[in-house]
């Protein structure tokens, strides 16, 4: 569905559904496709119910919802520049769909195609060294100019740095948020965010009105990851949510980057450890553009055909040779239980920068799953 064409009806009880209590992510997009439809969900909750066992807090909310809230929250959409995109919606981020814990719903103030471009994420401490701001604007600059969406948090330190930067290069940024998309923390990066949401997208899954809490940051974090080709961690605490983000882009079988630092610098602990379970240690954006390029090629592939009008696509695939020979030959030595690139590579005779580009299609083309850790199999 595309979400210009939603019902007013449809759009109400998406909002009904995401502030429902008790019901989780995971649950609401189980239950709207099973239904077809938010509304479905909401008409039919007697069979609904015995199936997904309501919890009584959730069965309340969804028979009587607080209509003063869910008129509050249509009037927020209703401004420009303001949107809903939904698990049913075809403009869903493609990346962050494949991801395991995906949300339901995402409430974008911005431009919300900004979310289809390729990304990199680039997340850190927040009581970062001068040293490692600097590092933060030199590679978000560096990886905008060679065509990537910066992705971070819009916290203080490395995110607000990457922010910043990619903004002062006339480039896309995209802040994911633990607050609801009219919630700014912390408060001080109001003017911050303000520039993102005119030249990029800020992102939250919570609804508006929606306070900053500890549990919504390993969620933010997530999405981070999801929406992201990789993530460049660039100083970190062993106790740093930025780890967290890490394990999540590598469970997703995104890349990780990480960049070394003084044994004496207490924030480069968590980068080390990183490099030690396998993350890729970086000295130049240069390095993390070799790696992420044939993805990014990929995905912008994807985002022209998402855009172009439907009969400009059908004249493109009618024009368009078959796919070649070689995703067969992918398909084939693939099969059905996870397999990693470098026996995939060693299977197909093709080398790893060309797998991971034709992986990608594949996947988004719903054949192919990505089992984390580098790993994938046939759906």
């Amino acid at each position: 569905m595309n979400p210009e064409l939603r019902s007013p009806e449809e759009t109400e009880a998406w909002l009904v559904l995401l502030r429902a209590p008790g019901l989780g992510a995971t649950r609401l997009r189980s239950l709207v496709t099973r239904a077809g439809s938010a509304a479905a969900v909401l008409s039919g909750l007697e069979p609904l119910r015995r199936e997904f066992s309501f919890a009584e807090e959730t069965l309340a909310w969804l028979r009587t919802p607080d209509h003063a809230r869910i008129a509050a929250d249509c009037d927020w959409l209703a401004a420009d520049g303001r949107h809903l995109l939904t698990w049913l919606d075809e403009d869903y981020p493609a990346l962050l769909r494949e991801a395991g814990a995906a949300p339901a719903a995402l409430f974008v103030a911005g431009d919300a195609s900004k979310l289809w471009l390729p990304q990199i994420a680039i997340v850190g401490a927040r009581n970062a060294t001068a040293g490692g701001l600097t590092n933060a604007r030199s590679f978000a600059q560096h990886l905008a100019a060679a065509g990537f969406a910066v992705t971070s948090g819009l916290a203080d330190g490395v995110d607000a740095a990457a922010h910043s930067a990619t903004l002062d290069a006339g480039a896309s940024t995209i802040a994911v948020m633990g607050t609801g998309p009219d919630r700014v923390y912390p408060r001080k990066h109001a003017s911050l965010a303000a520039r993102i949401r005119a030249n990029g997208a800020l992102v939250s899954e919570f609804p508006p009105g929606v306070e900053a809490r500890p549990a919504h940051f390993p969620r933010r974090n997530r999405i981070i990851a999801g929406l992201s080709l990789g993530v460049l961690v660039v100083e970190a605490s062993t106790q740093s949510g930025s780890l967290i983000t890490a394990r999540l882009a590598g469970e997703q079988g995104r890349e990780v980057f990480a960049l070394p630092g003084s044994i004496h610098n207490p924030l480069a602990r968590g980068c080390h450890q990183l490099i030690r379970q396998g993350a890729r240690l970086v000295e130049t954006a240069a390095e993390i553009i070799e790696d992420l390029a044939p993805l990014a090629q990929a995905l912008g592939e994807r985002l022209r055909q998402h855009l172009l009008p439907p009969a400009s696509i059908d004249a493109a695939t009618a024009a368009a040779p078959a796919r070649d020979a070689d995703y067969g030959r992918v398909l084939t030595a693939l099969g059905h239980d996870p397999t990693g690139l470098d026996e995939l590579s060693a299977r197909t005779g093709l080398g790893v920068a060309a797998l991971s580009s034709m992986l990608l299609l594949l996947e988004l083309d719903g054949e192919v799953s990505s089992c984390g850790g580098g790993r994938y199999q046939r759906r």
